[in-house]
């Protein structure tokens, strides 16, 4: 066993604090993680984002303090709207799969509930998080439960041409192009085969619970390893085509822009938002009985290990709890800081995947070249004050 891989329970049972540290570990699933001691106190952050500009856009954040969860309460997740925020009657409500398919199907919620039932825990990261000041907590990690995508449309019967899967939700809005104005419902596509991966679900429960309104409900999309806009909330239609798709949301918005250089010329590439980065942030830090533990989340591949700098010192390895693991969830880590003195300080952490990517620095080019604010996943540091 890697001497940094600890277990949670090891973390709770510290002398009299045993049976409290069972209590906690047996408690309901969204209590459970982000390694936690008995009477100790969170020390805030000294650089809390500012006030959120865009409620009506983006709501529901939370400072990363108060995540306490390796699940994240319903109540407590992220929300993120583009066009309206449509309150469905999940009755009269039904799903249509058409396009180049044999057979166009149209299924009711009861009966795509029928269907096989599948879940998958997965850590669900909006793109724009980090991309501004404000907007430093859009992500959250949810156990989803649905039917599977993939036999769906073996049953529909793809034709050969058929190419491009697009998920369209039912929230609309008005877009301007060229001076043309159209009304459009939300939108975004994958590839075939990207949309045949098993583990995309057709999604009606979170965290054991109907799919909660904000969050789609009667049904959505979830894409486990793409970011937030992947996921398409309040699903109405699946729409297999023989061409890309240029919606908004494709070919417009959501789009990062780079600048890159090849034999010497100035490259300026356009990319679409797609599978989530390799990232990792420190959570929060903890006081006990005068000792101090830094605790942070990693996730957007398989993590090999996290490393954690203090005040531009050296890399050092922080220790990853295994005792609640996913293959598409967030890794929770923790690091003691066993020479934390009186003062300001910067604490720094950054991910190794297993094919021994790290997640790069601010001066990275990847990340320094980068004019958008979509797919933020350099580095993040945090300030903190210790009296």
């Amino acid at each position: 066993m890697n001497p940094h891989d600890i277990s949670r329970r090891e973390l709770l049972v510290q002398g009299s604090a045993v049976l409290a540290g069972l209590a906690w570990l047996h408690a309901p699933l969204v209590a459970q993680a982000f390694p936690s001691r008995p009477g100790e106190e969170v020390i805030p952050w000294t650089d809390q984002p500012p006030a959120n500009p865009v409620p009506e856009v983006v709501s529901n954040l939370h400072p990363w303090e108060e995540l306490g969860a390796w699940l994240t309460p319903n109540d407590k997740f992220f929300r993120v709207a583009h066009y309206n925020k449509p309150v469905i009657d999940g009755k009269a409500w039904a799903l249509e799969v058409t396009g180049l398919v044999k057979q166009s199907l149209r299924l009711t919620l009861p009966e795509l509930k029928a269907r096989p039932r599948q879940e998958v825990v997965f850590t669900l990261e909006c793109s724009g998080n980090h991309g501004f000041p404000w907007f430093t907590s859009g992500i959250g990690t949810a156990k989803w439960g649905g039917t599977p995508l993939a036999p769906l449309l073996k049953d529909a019967g793809v034709l050969d041409q058929g190419i491009e899967v697009v998920f369209w939700g039912s929230d609309a809005g008005e877009e301007e192009v060229r001076q043309i104005k159209m009304p459009q419902h939300f939108a975004r596509s994958m590839s075939l085969a990207d949309a045949m991966n098993p583990h995309n679900l057709l999604c009606y429960e979170m965290n054991g619970d109907a799919l909660p309104q904000p969050h789609g409900f009667p049904l959505r999309l979830i894409a486990p390893g793409w970011y937030g806009i992947a996921n398409v909330k309040w699903l109405k239609r699946i729409e297999i085509r023989d061409t890309r798709f240029m919606g908004r949301f494709m070919a417009r918005d959501y789009v990062t822009i780079r600048e890159e250089q090849r034999n010497g010329d100035t490259v300026w590439t356009e990319t679409s938002v797609g599978r989530a980065l390799l990232k990792s942030v420190p959570v929060k830090v903890t006081r006990h009985n005068g000792q101090y533990r830094i605790i942070g989340a990693a996730w957007g591949a398989p993590i090999a290990r996290v490393e954690v700098q203090i005040d531009e010192g050296p890399w050092v390895p922080a220790s990853i709890d295994r005792s609640e693991e996913a293959d598409f969830a967030w890794k929770i880590w923790s690091l003691e800081w066993a020479q934390a003195a009186p003062g300001e300080h910067t604490i720094t952490s950054r991910a190794v995947d297993t094919q021994g990517h790290v997640q790069p620095a601010p001066d990275d080019p990847r990340i320094a070249k980068k004019r958008t604010y979509w797919e933020s996943s350099g580095q993040v540091t945090r300030r903190i004050r210790i009296a």
